[in-house]
């Protein structure tokens, strides 16, 4: 990068962001022996638990916190998403998201953002410094913008993503191999970019901690097999975290995040099969996808526990009259409020309307009913069929919508009665960027 750029960089304060996917506040509060730095930073600065938002999957939570919008406003619902007036679904990715996103604001401010591993950003953007996509991109060579920055991550040991299979088997071995491997190339590369200084806005994530998370977060909270294991891999995440930060300049503002907590997983839910033994959902003969549903389905479900009625006018063999819309919503609202696993705990803990959690232009693809499951409950769709409506997988670990992290070095940033939508807002903040207060359903921190 030449000297005018360089001179532009310095311009202002500058903030690094780096995010620990899936990262439960009190993992840290809990294990400050593992956590020496992130605890350092905290009782320096600021730190606590926050919210994530409805629904708490990161598909939907990264364009949040990265825009400081709803998804309303951002487009994006979940790992999978219904087409308009279509029975279609999709997988978001970053064209997918029609809010202005964090590093634009950055790079309208003429300074600059380097965005390395952020979830849902495929393909990576020409518009800012540099960018490699994160979660669901395919190979480097694709998801890496300029030229430079691809190849001096082909020439490290980088790794988009874990191998998640790995952790499907029975002996995690493999899969804690990989899952340091993935973690120790994340470092390399943030490091070398950190050290460059040549930024104004590092946005770097850290997604290895949601796969461990999956795969041995029971092991961590009921001294499993691997919880030793589990707490080695936050050592060194902790250990890595610790170093980046004493790379940064004094005019350097460090912020840490995750976005939605982690609790242990005792069932998953195939709600379309509870829909479908309640007499919601009925399906064509052979059925793998929602278009695959019969005329006469009432309600359908995405994960994660994201319900639509099938509305006469929106879908297109819709069997709800527009009229009868808020009795059938209200029937099936009541009939999820008194789901009940197992060992009779509610598996609903919140049941929000669209009109409580959602505003924006992108609203007409809203579920009418979103659950925010209890502890323990994960909410599964799928159009397949299951045997049961309960049932166990290879995971042990899954998302929550409560004690996700904020952690600062600004002893002043208020983190009480805050989320996700905060986040983007503080950051600009923090860099003295201006932005309308309306444009963001967050307000800063500081």
């Amino acid at each position: 990068m030449g000297l005018i750029d360089r001179l532009r960089s310095s311009d202002g304060p500058r903030v690094a962001f780096f995010g620990i996917d899936g990262v439960p506040y009190s993992l840290i509060e809990d294990n400050p022996d593992v956590f020496e730095n992130l605890t350092a930073i905290a009782e320096e600065g600021s730190g606590g638990a926050i919210d994530s938002i409805v629904p708490p999957e990161s598909s939907a939570c990264w364009p949040a916190l990265t825009t400081g919008l709803n998804p309303g406003e951002t487009g994006v619902y979940g790992f999978q998403d219904r087409e308009v007036d279509s029975y279609d679904t999709y997988v978001p990715m970053g064209r997918d998201v029609q809010a202005t996103r964090l590093w634009d604001r950055v790079e309208d401010a003429d300074r600059s953002a380097t965005v390395m591993n952020v979830p849902v950003t495929f393909p990576p953007q020409r518009d800012v410094q540099r960018m490699v996509s994160g979660f669901l991109s395919p190979g480097i060579e694709e998801a890496a913008y300029p030229d430079e920055l691809r190849d001096t991550l082909l020439g490290m040991d980088y790794e988009i993503d874990v191998n998640a299979k790995l952790g499907h088997q029975a002996d995690k071995t493999e899969f804690i191999k990989d899952a340091h491997a993935t973690l120790d190339g994340r470092y390399e590369a943030f490091e070398h970019y950190i050290e460059a200084d040549d930024w104004d806005l590092f946005f770097g994530v850290f997604m290895t901690t949601d796969r461990v998370n999956h795969f041995l977060f029971e092991d961590y909270e009921h001294d499993g097999e691997y919880r030793e294991e589990f707490l080695d891999f936050y050592r060194q995440v902790d250990e890595y975290i610790g170093s980046l930060v004493d790379l940064l300049p004094d005019d350097v503002t460090t912020v840490v995040a995750s976005d939605h907590g982690f609790t242990t997983l005792h069932h998953e839910v195939h709600l379309n099969e509870w829909l479908r033994r309640e007499g919601w959902l009925s399906y064509q003969d052979d059925h793998e996808a929602l278009t695959d549903i019969a005329d006469d389905t009432t309600a359908y479900s995405l994960i994660p526990g994201r319900f639509y009625l099938n509305l006469d006018g929106r879908e297109p063999r819709g069997s709800v009259p527009d009229e009868e819309y808020d009795d059938v919503r209200d029937d099936l609202k009541d009939a999820l409020a008194d789901l009940e696993g197992p060992d009779g705990t509610p598996v609903a803990d919140e049941i929000y309307t669209k009109e409580e959690v959602y505003r924006g232009d992108h609203s007409d693809i809203a579920p009418d009913l979103v659950v925010v499951p209890n502890h323990g409950f994960d909410l599964k769709a799928g159009f397949k069929g299951a045997d049961q409506v309960f049932d166990t997988g290879p995971r042990n670990g899954m998302h929550s919508f409560d004690n996700a992290t904020l952690v600062t070095d600004d002893p002043d940033a208020r983190i009480a009665e805050t989320d996700l939508y905060d986040i983007a807002p503080t950051l600009l903040s923090m860099m003295d960027i201006e932005y309308e207060r309306a444009s963001m359903d967050g307000s800063s921190l500081v």
